[in-house]
């Protein structure tokens, strides 16, 4: 593990920091405890998804305490990784000027699924297992084999 002084900042970024940026930051934050500081935040705020606290709370993984954090909020933080979760975030990312890594994976929007109420949590049940996979590829390449 890394000792403190080796602690990174992650930032992971959304649209609105409600859904997919969340699920990434409850699993990154699962992963590496406190050797990463992990931040999330929207180019807008849409508010913490009950849906998306439920379904990772199925997984073991407490999120009802984030808030949903716009990202002007962390523009004095020193980010060494900004991972965008979706392609709108990744077209409207304000440039950080920091040497952030900056790593993109688009993940379907979970909050614009239809359906009947257990049809909608299945697409959060898929996009939150999608994000736990991509987290667990991100821990290994980044600070595992690194």
């Amino acid at each position: 593990m890394l000792s403190m002084s080796d602690k990174k900042n992650v930032l992971v970024l959304c649209t609105g920091n409600s859904c997919r940026s969340q699920l990434l930051h409850g699993y990154l934050h699962q992963l590496l405890g406190d050797a990463v500081t992990v931040y999330s935040a929207g180019v807008e705020t849409h508010g913490l998804n009950p849906r998306a606290v439920q379904v990772m709370r199925e997984d073991g993984v407490d999120i009802s305490h984030h808030t949903s954090n716009h990202v002007d909020e962390y523009a004095h933080v020193p980010f060494d990784y900004v991972l965008t979760v979706c392609d709108h975030a990744n077209e409207v990312c304000p440039v950080f000027p920091s040497t952030a890594k900056k790593l993109h994976h688009n993940f379907p929007d979970p909050a614009k699924a239809t359906g009947t109420e257990e049809e909608v949590l299945q697409q959060f049940r898929a996009v939150r297992d999608q994000v736990k996979a991509y987290a667990q590829e991100f821990v290994e390449r980044e600070f595992v084999s690194a």
